[in-house]
């Protein structure tokens, strides 16, 4: 898989979740800090990681800040995306099967090596939605187009 990365600062866990991916096959793109190198404003790093994954050249994307609310909320300002903070494996993977999350928000804070692996692996193992939640998934789509 096609998966962006990035983050507001260069945290250790963004390098774990760089390095984790990688050492599992799949094709990383680092953005943000991760590619800079230095402090970029949550909101940017998040959006572009959240334009990837709209414009299909990623699969899906991970975005990581202090606390993971800032990204999450950013991220999902583009349309077609459906960034989930989540913090341990069941979230991630129920965020996949039941919402179809494109984007996994993290907090750098938080998330320690072994505890982003498992989000990983439990948010990549859902290769689809649950069939049954697809109506209420196609409604979450359709408030992309709602003018508040």
């Amino acid at each position: 898989m096609r998966i962006a990365v990035g983050s507001d600062d260069v945290y250790h866990v963004s390098r774990v979740v760089v390095s984790y991916l990688r050492s599992k096959g799949h094709v990383v793109e680092e953005l943000g800090a991760l590619r800079s190198g230095k402090l970029e404003p949550w909101p940017d790093a998040a959006v572009e990681i959240a334009r990837r994954v709209a414009e299909r050249s990623a699969d899906f994307g991970v975005v990581i800040c202090y606390t993971g609310t800032g990204v999450s909320i950013a991220a999902n300002k583009v349309k077609g995306i459906r960034a989930a903070l989540c913090f341990d494996a069941e979230t991630a993977r129920g965020a996949r099967r039941w919402n179809d999350a494109n984007v996994l928000a993290l907090s750098a804070r938080l998330t320690s090596e072994e505890i982003a692996k498992e989000i990983l692996d439990a948010f990549l193992s859902v290769k689809s939605p649950d069939e049954s939640e697809l109506d209420n998934i196609r409604k979450v789509d359709r408030l992309d187009e709602l003018k508040l």
